[in-house]
């Protein structure tokens, strides 16, 4: 029998196939809350509102990025989905809240059943990784839209916290220290200005093996997004936290003003952690100005803590308890709203 549908680019056996595949892979991430399994038109979950007293509900939605023209180039596609659940998970977690669910939208312009389950088992680590279940998902097979080997992904995430336990930086005071948590290297965020400056510009290859990076350079650039969240929900029980920042799009410039309160700018301490060599590499092939670096880039901080000064010891140790890279990056002082680099101390 002809099929038409398949003949457009819809190849709905091709679907089937994903979902057979995929499964197995899902349901490891399903916590007792999860109330369906998959299939349905929807996903059931149930609010564990007996833990909470007010409970209140924290969403994110995000994707990857330009990034994706890398996994692409690759041929590889097992951890992109990390990049699309951290994205997500690390947001909502500035809050305080846990994630409990999270869904994914993979869209393609032909499905490809083997390198949709990469894709999937890559959300699934990251579920797994932020203690969240996968519940639910969508995939789009879009001929004409996208080229047959190219796709995009993204989330969306809930989370929980109780309402008078939200982290707002309403409570952030003069006096107050940033502490930041080491990254993955460049994380999702910047890749338009990377590949600009690695492919079109200098014409390197992905399989190039640069020194700086002590790698080839795609295996640097695939390094997945860290996530944050066990060892943040870890530290909540014993340490106050005043405020959180997630570094990604917008870098330390954007970012971190989100969460000061008026009167009060941060001072970043420039020369207080230790930089990945993928920036110095970058700053030097385009010639990059500090502002142009900390706008675009994580400079090797995924995630700032705000705490007051008498806490900042316990807070490095239970961090290095917890596997975590941390450093004294900061104060916040009196001022406009704004991030001050401060030179490095000779």
């Amino acid at each position: 029998m002809r099929d038409l549908y398949k003949e457009a680019g819809v190849d709905i056996q091709a679907g089937n196939e994903v979902v057979r595949r995929i499964s197995g892979h899902v349901r490891k991430t399903f916590r007792k809350e999860v109330r369906t399994d998959l299939g349905g038109f929807g996903a059931l979950f149930s609010l564990p509102i007996n833990k909470y007293k007010r409970p209140i509900l924290v969403s994110s939605t995000d994707g990857v990025g330009t990034k994706l023209k890398i996994a692409y180039e690759m041929n590889r596609h097992d951890t992109i989905g990390i990049d699309a659940v951290a994205m997500c998970v690390n947001d909502i977690l500035v809050y305080g809240a846990e994630p409990l669910f999270f869904l994914d939208y993979l869209a393609t312009g032909k499905l490809l059943p083997e390198q949709a389950e990469q894709v999937v088992s890559g959300i699934v680590e990251g579920c797994l990784q932020a203690n969240c279940s996968l519940i639910g998902g969508e995939t789009a097979e879009m001929p004409g839209i996208y080229q047959n080997h190219e796709y995009d992904v993204a989330g969306f995430v809930v989370g929980i916290v109780e309402e008078d336990q939200v982290i707002d930086g309403s409570s952030i005071k003069q006096g107050d220290i940033l502490i930041g948590l080491a990254s993955n290297g460049l994380h999702s965020n910047g890749f338009s200005l990377v590949r600009y400056l690695l492919f079109e510009k200098n014409h390197f290859q992905l399989t190039d093996q640069i020194e700086e990076l002590g790698e080839p350079l795609g295996e640097e650039l695939l390094k997945p997004t860290r996530i944050y969240v066990k060892t943040i929900l870890n530290m909540l029980k014993e340490v106050s936290i005043k405020g959180m920042i997630h570094i990604t799009g917008g870098g330390f410039i954007e970012n971190i003003p989100r969460i000061i309160p008026k009167g009060l700018q941060a001072n970043i301490q420039l020369g207080s952690w230790e930089i990945p060599p993928i920036f110095s590499f970058l700053q030097k092939l385009g010639e990059l100005k500090q502002e142009e670096l900390y706008r675009t880039f994580n400079m090797g901080i995924g995630f700032i803590l705000v705490v007051a000064k008498e806490e900042k010891e316990k807070v490095l140790h239970l961090a290095e308890q917890l596997g975590e890279k941390a450093y004294i990056i900061g104060e916040i002082v009196k001022g406009d709203q704004e991030v001050k680099l401060l030179s490095e101390r000779k």
